[in-house]
């Protein structure tokens, strides 16, 4: 099925339904920020609450932890992001925008991996110089591609006039606090090699163009896991995880034909394996997840920074070794974005078009919308209300009186309610009221009694 929906139409959906809106906004807004609305932040914790019950719920050897957004700098300096976290960034002479050059040779149709070296991509922009354009004058007139390092630095306890030796940063993943709290899990939780740890959190990259709307965020939340194992399982273990986590995607009701692999050819130095998991957005297939074989370069260099022995000896074989890390991350915010895109549907209803988000029952904002047919009526709205305050302990509910019957179907559709319940006045006879599917506008009568019984999914 052909995808029609672009990002102008996501975005402005996204705003003029209370998903996503600017960050700042009054003050004309944060370039790469924004804020989930009351729909929105609905649907990022439903995706949240999936990813966890996948992650760490249907497993018994992975646990869940919440590292903080302040680690000792030391920490940046051992994982090697103080030296070697950048992007390669270009300045445009006529207008001084700065770009990334991978993104810029990207748009022309060339491949420049950003772990390429600085000459390579270099010579890349030169051979295509009168193909590139400036995103803002349009032109193609560029200096020497530099590494841009995408830290954010902070002032955390600096109670001096000058800048500390050692500054401090805002994590730009989650993954490092995984790592440095491995043997404390070890040592306080009932897990053995294979195991696994889970987070959900916040992290922050100073890029250099923050683009294509929720897409690439300079404030942003990872859902990441880190599976240690034995070395020999390494390479079994990442396959499992590709079967996995590509699964997972097709039972929160995205399409397989709008997913595909991306094999990375050009591995960072410790890497044994990599893959992502690409999703169709509006602007063509782009990363969603990443599963990597790390080897176990990661605990390594802590080791050597921190002096702690991070070996694992094992209780039955008194074998002793570092573990093997493989990895999954997907960004929350792609993933929100895959979401509202392969949910966002304008179809026929009634003879009438109409938008609809028809996302997953599991994760819309709103389970169960309920009505009284007219506002009115007080019976109808007192009877309404207790139907409302039955169902609000179990699910997300909203009431709705404003308006004709037909624009709030139109208004749940939108936000993508699977269930309308509206009271009316047969209900005040045999108690019972009209249930109606959002997908297929099918209503049927349903006595209170068995609501619970068809709200399922």
């Amino acid at each position: 099925m052909e995808k029609k929906v672009t990002m102008d139409e996501i975005s402005s959906f996204a705003k003029r339904r209370g998903f996503v809106y600017p960050s700042s906004e009054l003050y004309q807004g944060l370039a790469g920020v924004y804020d989930y609305g009351p729909y929105g932040v609905e649907l990022a914790n439903n995706i949240k609450k999936l990813w966890w019950k996948a992650m760490v719920q249907e497993h018994d050897n992975i646990v869940g932890l919440d590292s903080s957004i302040f680690l000792n700098p030391q920490v940046w300096n051992a994982s090697g992001h103080v030296d070697g976290f950048s992007d390669p960034l270009v300045e445009c002479k006529e207008c001084n925008v700065r770009s990334r050059a991978d993104h810029l040779l990207e748009a022309i149709g060339i491949t420049a991996d950003e772990k390429m070296p600085v000459e390579e991509i270099n010579k890349l922009l030169m051979q295509h110089a009168d193909e590139l354009a400036c995103p803002s004058c349009k032109k193609s007139h560029f200096g020497n591609v530099r590494q841009f390092n995408l830290l954010v630095q902070s002032n955390l306890g600096n109670f001096s006039d000058e800048w500390q030796v050692a500054p401090t940063y805002l994590r730009p993943e989650t993954a490092q606090g995984i790592y440095i709290n491995m043997k404390n899990v070890l040592d306080t939780v009932r897990v053995r090699v294979p195991f696994g740890i889970a987070q959900i959190g916040k992290a922050f990259r100073n890029e250099i163009n923050a683009r294509q709307f929720i897409f690439r965020k300079r404030e942003f939340e990872q859902m990441e896991l880190q599976m240690f194992v034995h070395p020999d399982m390494a390479l079994e273990v990442y396959e499992e995880w590709r079967e996995k986590r590509f699964a997972f995607y097709q039972t929160i009701g995205i399409a397989q034909e709008h997913l595909k692999w991306h094999r990375h050819e050009n591995l960072v130095f410790y890497a044994k394996e990599a893959h992502d998991i690409e999703y169709e957005f509006p602007f063509g297939f782009k990363e969603l997840e990443g599963i990597h074989s790390r080897g176990d370069y990661d605990l390594q260099q802590h080791m050597k920074h921190s002096g702690v022995d991070l070996t694992y000896t094992d209780p039955k074989t008194g074998e002793t070794y570092i573990p093997y890390v493989v990895e999954t991350s997907v960004g929350l915010d792609r993933l929100f974005l895959a979401v509202l895109s392969e949910a966002y549907t304008q179809d026929e209803i009634d003879g009438k078009t109409r938008t609809v988000l028809k996302i997953h029952p599991a994760l819309a904002p709103i389970k169960v919308a309920v009505f009284p047919l007219l506002k009115n009526k007080p019976e109808l709205v007192t009877r309404a209300r207790e139907v409302f305050d039955m169902l609000k302990h179990e699910y997300m509910c909203e009431f709705d009186d404003n308006g004709n019957i037909g624009k709030r179907y139109r208004r749940q559709d939108e936000i993508g309610t699977p269930f309308c319940v509206t009271v009316d006045f047969e209900t005040l006879e045999d108690g019972t009221m009209t249930l109606r599917d959002r997908d297929t506008g099918k209503q049927e009568r349903v006595a209170v009694e068995h609501l619970s019984e068809k709200l399922t999914w």
